[in-house]
C-alpha cells in the first residue's frame, strides 16, 4: 500500500512538471511571435493608403505622419486599378467631355490698334541767317500748328541793322543803281524779304526787329525735340492682354493706354527757347512737319508681325468714327522696343488726308494659318510660359505640355502634332490641387 501511494505521488509530480513546462514554452513562443510581429509592423498614411513604409516617417504626398498598419487593416487593392493610383499632377480620373483639335487652313480678322503721327521725311527747318537776339517769340509749345506765312519770332541783329543803314544811305545820297541792287541783295541773303527792304527804303528807318515767318503749313517743334522724334517713338505697344495673346485687339484696359499714347504723340510741352536768347548765324531754331504728310502707325505683337509684309492692304477707321472706313498699304515694317516690350510698327503713309495727329485708329488684319491645330482657350491651361492640355489615355487624363502660338477669337494655336488626341474640353476643371503646379517628367510628350 505504501509503495502504491509513493508511485501515485511520483506520477502526479511528473505530470505537474510536464504541464508547467508546456505552459512556459507556449508563453515564450507567444511572446516571441508577438515581438517578431512588432518588428514587421508596416506604416501607412491615413489619407494615402497606397503609401506603405517599413519604418515611421512622413507621407511624401501630404506630409502627414505615418501610422502603424495592423494585419486587420492591411490594404488589399485590386490589381486592375493599380495604374489609377497616381498623384493628380500625373493623371486625373474624370468623366469630363473631350474634344478633337481643329486643323486645316484658318482665316481670321484681327483688330490692330494704331495712331496717327508725323512723317518726319517731309519737314522744313527754320534757321536764323544772322547772329542776333530773339526779341519776340510767338511759338508757345511743341507741335503747335502753324500756317504758311505765320509770324514765328522777331530777331534783333546788329549786322542786319548796319546793312539796313547802308541801304538807306545809298538810296538817299546816290543814284547808283548797281550799289543799290547789291545792298538789297545783301539784305535778302541775311533773311529780309523784298517787302521789308522796300519798306526800309520808303520810310528811311531800319527795322530793328526782323520778323521770321513759317514757310509751310504744319506742326512746329524746337530742334531738340525734332532730333529725338520718330514714328516708332510715338507708337504704343499692344495692350498687355493683347501681347500675351499674340494679337493686337484692344479691350477695356487698352483704352487707357491708348489715351496715354495719344498724349505722347501730341506732346504739348512748352518750348525751351526764350525771348532774349541769342542765336548764331545759320543755327536751326525750329523744325516744321508738313501737315499734308502724315503716318498711320500700327503696333503688332511679334507672333502677328510675322504674317505681315510690305505692300499689304489694310482697312482702318478712327475710334471716334467707326463708320468712316479707309484703306492703305503698308509702306514700312519696323521692329522696335518700348517700355521693355518688343513689338513691330507697320507704317501706312497718308497724303492729303483729313486725319489729325494723335487720332486713335483700329485696323482689321487678315491672318491666314496653314498646317497648325487649334483648340479653344478653355482647353489649354497656362502655367507661366508653359501651356498644358489634358490628353485622354486608357480612361484617364494625362497632362501634356504643348507649344502654343497666337490666340485669336477665343482660339489658341497649337504647333505640335495633336491631330489624333482626345483632349479635355475644360482644363481648369482638372486641376485638383497645388501639387499640379510641380511639373514632372510626365509633361513631356
Amino acid at each position: 500500500m505504501k509503495r502504491n501511494y509513493s508511485d501515485k505521488m511520483l506520477i502526479a509530480l511528473l505530470f505537474s512538471l510536464l504541464l508547467f513546462s508546456c505552459k512556459e514554452k507556449t508563453g515564450t513562443a507567444t511572446a516571441d511571435s508577438m515581438h517578431g510581429h512588432d518588428k514587421a509592423t508596416a506604416n501607412t498614411c491615413p489619407m494615402h493608403p497606397e503609401i506603405v513604409r517599413d519604418h515611421p516617417g512622413k507621407c511624401p504626398i501630404c506630409g502627414m505622419d505615418l501610422v502603424p498598419m495592423s494585419h486587420s487593416n492591411e490594404l488589399h487593392v485590386d490589381s486592375s486599378i493599380l495604374p489609377l493610383l497616381k498623384p493628380v499632377n500625373e493623371q486625373v480620373v474624370s468623366g469630363i467631355s473631350t474634344i478633337s483639335p481643329d486643323s486645316g487652313r484658318q482665316a481670321f480678322s484681327v483688330p490692330v490698334q494704331g495712331i496717327v503721327t508725323y512723317d518726319i521725311r517731309h519737314q522744313e527747318s527754320i534757321a536764323s541767317r544772322v547772329a542776333g537776339r530773339i526779341e519776340k517769340m510767338y511759338i508757345r509749345y511743341n507741335y503747335q500748328p502753324v500756317r504758311k506765312g505765320q509770324l514765328i519770332m522777331e530777331i534783333y541783329s546788329p549786322d542786319l541793322a548796319a546793312a539796313q543803314r547802308e541801304l538807306i544811305y545809298i538810296s538817299s545820297s546816290d543814284d547808283n543803281a548797281l550799289l543799290l541792287q547789291r545792298a538789297k541783295q545783301r539784305l535778302n541773303l541775311l533773311g529780309m524779304q523784298t517787302a521789308q527792304i522796300n519798306q526800309v527804303i520808303k520810310t528811311g528807318k531800319p527795322l530793328y526787329r526782323v520778323p521770321v515767318y513759317s514757310s509751310v503749313d504744319g506742326y512746329i517743334v524746337e530742334k531738340k525735340v525734332a532730333a529725338n522724334a520718330s514714328p516708332s517713338s510715338t507708337a504704343m505697344p499692344p495692350s498687355p492682354a493683347a501681347a500675351a495673346d499674340g494679337m493686337g485687339a484692344m479691350g477695356g484696359g487698352a483704352a487707357a493706354s491708348n489715351t496715354t499714347a495719344a498724349q505722347q504723340a501730341i506732346n504739348p510741352t512748352p518750348v525751351l527757347i526764350r525771348e532774349g536768347q541769342y542765336v548764331g548765324a545759320g543755327e536751326t531754331v525750329f523744325t516744321i512737319y508738313k501737315s499734308n504728310s502724315l503716318i498711320a502707325a500700327f503696333s503688332f505683337a511679334p507672333s502677328i508681325a510675322a504674317t505681315i509684309k510690305r505692300g499689304q492692304q489694310l482697312t482702318y477707321h478712327t475710334d471716334a468714327n467707326p463708320g468712316d472706313i479707309k484703306t492703305g498699304s503698308i509702306g514700312l515694317i519696323e521692329p522696335t522696343q518700348k517700355n521693355g516690350e518688343n513689338f513691330t510698327v507697320a507704317r501706312v503713309y497718308l497724303s492729303g488726308t483729313d486725319l489729325k495727329p494723335g487720332q486713335l485708329l483700329t485696323a482689321n488684319m487678315q491672318v491666314i494659318k496653314d498646317g497648325t491645330y487649334w483648340l479653344p482657350q478653355n482647353a489649354v491651361l497656362q502655367l507661366g510660359t508653359k501651356a498644358v492640355v489634358f490628353k485622354k489615355e486608357k480612361g484617364v487624363f494625362i497632362p501634356r505640355q504643348v507649344q502654343a502660338g497666337i490666340k485669336i477669337n477665343d482660339m489658341i494655336e497649337i504647333k505640335d502634332s495633336i491631330g489624333d488626341w482626345q483632349i479635355a474640353k475644360n482644363a481648369s476643371f482638372l486641376v485638383d490641387s497645388e501639387s499640379f503646379i510641380r511639373l514632372t517628367s510626365n509633361y513631356s510628350k
